[in-house]
């Protein structure tokens, strides 16, 4: 979230053309002016930021909808008059005919288009019922991957089913970590991690994706995963996702990765879990798709512990911000705009060090505060023969003045 926020205060203050590409609704209201709307093949320009631009296009077709609405009354009216009295007395066929002018003046002029609404996906996860509290409860956990360099220590809180809990903090505080620790894919160095003996807890992470078999559809992976189930069955679970039809039975490398996404979803929610751990979830998701999601997880009645870089699916659903950093998990007192207005100030008043990390085809922006001396950047590891002068990326809104690290670093820049 913090690089979300200096990305985005950054753009603002971009002096030339921008073309953005995202599904941050909240990142497109920050940084946008106009708002390009691609549908039919087609592109129509908006004034004004995402908010402005779905309020105008709704006006837009509520008028649209109502003249086509009047234009196909008066057509109906004129072909009914020409066909019943096209052929009669001569007066009436005058009339006629002069309807018949009227309406093949209308259709030259170019008739108004029936409005196209987007297609909504409705996601539905299944209700799962009560389990007595505390169902899943932290006592005095502390952690780290060495003793020597603790990311936890002395955790002492519970989450139950109507937790809705969202994790913030930098990257590299342990967000994922804790996430980890809550399933018992990791366990505590000191203290205990207890859950109930009918818990049942799914987590939505981005690897998860590498576990499909791309050669399998959907359908076919849901029956391998739940096997004795009916194919209707397992349809309809993969439906709840927005997936129907032929995308259900083809392969899955044929699907798009939004698509893929769902049915991660579709087979996390089949378990019927009461507690859900969803780590970046968005990632392939479309706005509407986010939406649906934060509908659907509005409407289900389990416990919800999320990390996201998305501010709006956050403010959509989570009812407390747990801040991840100095080796603890606390609760901010606010919701996560104050939080976004807190990282702001924070911005403004601090350097950083932001570099593109490379690893395998991956490429990732990070940042940490800028090292203020020499010694500093050695004790991280580089090298003061490392450091030559760089300009960055080519990007215009930052300053020419850079840096630029060893191969083991990849590319860095200086704030």
């Amino acid at each position: 979230l913090e690089a979300c926020v200096w990305l985005e205060e950054n753009l603002k203050k971009f002096d030339r053309i921008l073309v953005v590409v995202s599904h941050s609704q909240d990142f497109l209201n920050g940084v946008c002016t106009n708002i390009i709307h691609m549908q039919n093949k087609k592109l129509k320009l908006y004034t004004g930021n995402y908010d402005q631009y779905v309020q105008t296009r709704s006006e837009l077709e509520e008028n649209q909808m109502k003249q086509y609405k009047w234009e196909q009354e008066q057509i109906a009216s004129m072909k009914e008059y020409i066909a019943r009295f096209g052929h009669g007395s001569a007066k009436l066929a005058r009339q006629a005919q002069s309807k018949e002018k009227t309406l093949a003046k209308m259709e030259r002029g170019g008739l108004t288009e029936k409005v196209v609404r987007d297609k909504v996906l409705v996601f539905r996860f299944v209700d799962v019922g009560k389990l007595p509290p505390p169902v899943l409860q932290f006592v005095e956990v502390t952690f780290g991957y060495t003793p020597e360099n603790l990311i936890y220590k002395n955790l002492d809180f519970g989450v139950d089913l109507d937790s809705r809990i969202a994790l913030v903090g930098p990257n590299g505080a342990g967000k994922s970590t804790l996430l980890k620790l809550m399933t018992g894919e990791l366990t505590p160095i000191d203290g205990m991690v207890r859950r109930h003996n009918h818990l049942r807890i799914a987590q939505f992470h981005q690897h998860l994706a590498e576990k499909l078999d791309m050669e399998m559809s959907a359908l076919q992976y849901m029956i391998r995963e739940y096997p004795g189930n009916e194919e209707e069955k397992m349809r309809g679970a993969i439906g709840k996702f927005g997936l129907s039809g032929k995308a259900q039975v083809m392969p899955m490398k044929n699907l798009s990765d939004g698509q893929r996404s769902r049915v991660i979803f579709a087979w996390l929610a089949f378990r019927q879990p009461h507690l859900l751990l969803l780590d970046e979830p968005t990632n392939h998701l479309d706005i509407e798709t986010i939406d649906s999601l934060a509908e659907a997880l509005n409407e289900w009645d389990g416990g919800l512990v999320l990390v996201s870089h998305d501010f709006r699916l956050i403010n959509q659903v989570a009812e407390e911000i747990w801040v991840c950093e100095n080796q603890a998990a606390t609760r901010w007192e606010g919701d996560i705009m104050d939080f976004k207005q807190h990282l702001k100030s924070k911005a403004a008043s601090s350097r950083y060090l932001v570099f593109l990390q490379s690893r395998g085809n991956e490429e990732r922006l990070c940042y940490c505060l800028k090292p203020s001396s020499f010694r500093d950047l050695c004790l991280v590891g580089l090298a003061k023969q490392d450091l030559l002068p760089f300009g960055f990326l080519n990007l215009g809104l930052l300053s020419p003045r850079g840096w630029l690290f060893g191969d083991t670093c990849s590319r860095f820049k200086a704030l």
